[in-house]
């Protein structure tokens, strides 16, 4: 079995998780490697799940490919900042 295009869309996906985390939760910068290695534990443990729905959804609708990728992206991200920010300030923003 070739899973050189699971590792590439693993990677993919991670990078553009990484990126969009930094970009949403500027605060991340200055966290203490503890919350950062949290968040990302998080983000890790959301992958099977998000992977399994790009996966199924890119098959239903090829041609929404890159919208169900930015969708995983974002779950994602939305389970690190949910490590990074407490919960009343995600409310307020």
């Amino acid at each position: 079995m070739n899973t050189e295009k699971i590792d590439r869309l693993g990677h993919e996906l991670g990078q553009a998780a990484l990126r969009t985390l930094v970009r949403l939760c500027p605060e991340v910068r200055n966290t203490s490697d503890e919350r950062l290695e949290a968040a990302c534990a998080a983000m890790r443990a959301a992958i099977p799940e998000a992977v399994e729905e790009l996966l199924a959804d890119t098959q239903a609708a090829p041609w929404l490919a890159e919208v169900t990728f930015a969708s995983a992206v974002l779950t994602l991200v939305h389970a690190g900042i949910a490590v990074l920010r407490p919960a009343a300030e995600r409310l307020a923003s």
